[in-house]
């Protein structure tokens, strides 16, 4: 006669925690910074393309005052500098746009691979078994870990500011 209790009354519960991947990547100061820092690097270029913007603006609006009173080729090269303005802002705002885009998929990926490694460092120092990320149906708040990750990555981040 054996008296092994059951499988399940040997094994201990598991440890389970919810983090929302969301919240992190909204809040995480390295995210925060990283806009910031694409913000800084892409001001100029928006300021000098909402220029031209604004220099095409008034340049339709002096050809539509004055193109009845304008001699034929001087409407048409008006009307032809406008066209040119205007297909050069739209060249350059794509490729800021795309430029943008770039940029900020590198930046995330960065962002992505520190936030994940602070949830998995996170998981193993407090002996979880599994970490399940949003989105869910339900998790507990019992169980939210975001907060505790969040803490995490503020330190990092105000600990790789520190360096020189």
């Amino acid at each position: 006669m054996s008296f092994a209790l059951p499988l399940a009354a040997q094994a201990p519960s598991p440890r389970i925690g919810y983090v929302d991947m969301k919240r992190l990547l909204d809040n995480a100061p390295q995210v925060v910074a990283s806009r910031q820092k694409l913000e800084r690097e892409f001001a100029p270029r928006d300021t000098a393309l909402n220029a031209q913007s604004t220099r095409l603006a008034e340049l339709r609006a002096r050809y539509e005052r004055e193109s009845p009173t304008l001699a034929a080729d001087a409407a048409t090269a008006m009307r032809r500098e406008i066209e040119a303005l205007d297909r050069s802002i739209k060249r350059s705002r794509e490729t800021l746009r795309n430029e943008l885009k770039t940029r900020s998929d590198q930046e995330l990926d960065r962002s992505w691979r520190e936030i994940n490694n602070a949830v998995v460092e996170f998981a193993r120092e407090n002996d979880m078994d599994l970490i399940v990320p949003s989105p869910v149906v339900y998790a507990s708040p019992r169980i939210d870990v975001t907060d505790q990750v969040l803490e995490r990555l503020r330190r990092a981040f105000e600990a790789s500011s520190k360096i020189p």
